[in-house]
């Protein structure tokens, strides 16, 4: 079935749903929007579809099925209520907004209309990421005790000083956390299961904005484990990812989004040695050099909306990581005033 797609933003990110909205034959390329005119002509230029600056017109375009929001952080639930109350699905980028209040507007918005609403976690869709998915959920790793999730990324102050949005907490509504940690976040609880108690500091340790550039996080799950996070955009010159999950029966790695190692007692039977670096430069760089992840994650959203079954993320999954960001935040504010002795 073929469909229309529309794209909302106009940055970055919106370079990478173009390109992945074009690996895929049934999808047409409406039409773009975005503040800055001069990079939606280009973007249409490139990929195709009509440029508008104005969201309503833009909203107004026909034929057109459904919005793909790429804007900043703090617009993405208005957007989507917008496109929703005119019968548009509604994809967008992470995280669904900033606040769990401006989440449930989206989702509600969207189930009156009775359209999809979908979350881009593409990490969700990477093969090692799903490998171990699978093997915690056949019980692989035993019963699970802790994890450690390190995000220590870098990002140079223009980053911040020419973005009009960065870092502030109107749009952005956080720092390191809300933008480059929700990755990891979501692919927590993704993978072991809701959070009951959070320990937290953030500080903006290096940067000059008004959220924090580094925080770190001790999480309870129900399940159980115990668990850290830490997560920075002040970690010069950048590093992989790092994801280690420890249950009774053994240890798995992930780095760069790759096992690199399944230190197992009884060893998985799609167990491989791969070393294989993934070359995303996130690490380093937010532009996403590779958007197959982003493929995926759409060509699953159209697929939903065709058969009429749900997203791998939908509203109320893409909600669990911004209900657990604000519990960190609120954690670390409670504790800010504490000395040790």
């Amino acid at each position: 079935m073929s469909m229309h797609i529309g794209l909302i933003g106009g940055g970055n990110i919106t370079e990478t749903h173009a390109r992945a909205a074009r690996a895929i034959p049934s999808l047409n390329l409406a039409a773009i929007y975005g503040t800055n005119a001069a990079n939606v002509e280009r973007l249409c230029r490139e990929h195709g579809g009509r440029p508008y600056q104005d969201l309503e017109a833009f909203l107004a375009h026909r034929p057109m099925d459904l919005v793909m929001i790429g804007s900043p952080s703090g617009l993405h639930a208005a957007e989507g209520i917008a496109a929703a109350e005119l019968g548009l699905h509604v994809l967008t980028e992470k995280p669904i907004d900033i606040t769990t209040a401006r989440a449930d507007a989206l989702i509600q918005a969207t189930k009156q209309s009775h359209v999809k609403l979908g979350v881009i976690f593409q990490d969700r869709v990477k093969p090692d990421i799903q490998r171990l998915k699978r093997w915690i959920e056949e019980g692989m790793l035993g019963k699970l005790l802790f994890v450690d999730a390190r995000v220590k990324w870098y990002r140079p102050p223009e980053y911040y000083g020419k973005s009009k949005w960065r870092g502030t907490l109107e749009l952005d509504g956080g720092g390191a956390l809300m933008n480059q940690g929700v990755h990891t976040v979501d692919l927590l609880l993704w993978l072991l299961g809701e959070v009951t108690r959070v320990q937290a500091r953030t500080s903006a340790s290096w940067h000059k904005i008004e959220s924090e550039d580094t925080a770190t996080a001790i999480l309870e799950f129900a399940n159980g484990a115990l668990g850290t996070l830490h997560a920075t955009t002040a970690a010069y010159p950048g590093y992989p990812r790092r994801v280690e999950i420890t249950g009774s029966e053994g240890t798995v790695i992930l780095e760069h989004d790759r096992i690199i190692a399944a230190d197992l007692r009884t060893p998985p039977a799609d167990l491989e040695s791969n070393t294989t670096v993934d070359t995303n430069a996130s690490a380093s760089s937010a532009a996403v050099t590779d958007v197959r992840g982003h493929q995926a994650i759409l060509q699953d959203f159209l697929r939903a909306i065709e058969l009429d079954t749900t997203p791998l993320c939908d509203g109320s999954q893409g909600r669990k990581s911004i209900a657990l960001i604000e519990a960190i935040y609120r954690a670390a504010r409670q504790s800010a005033g504490s000395v040790a002795p």
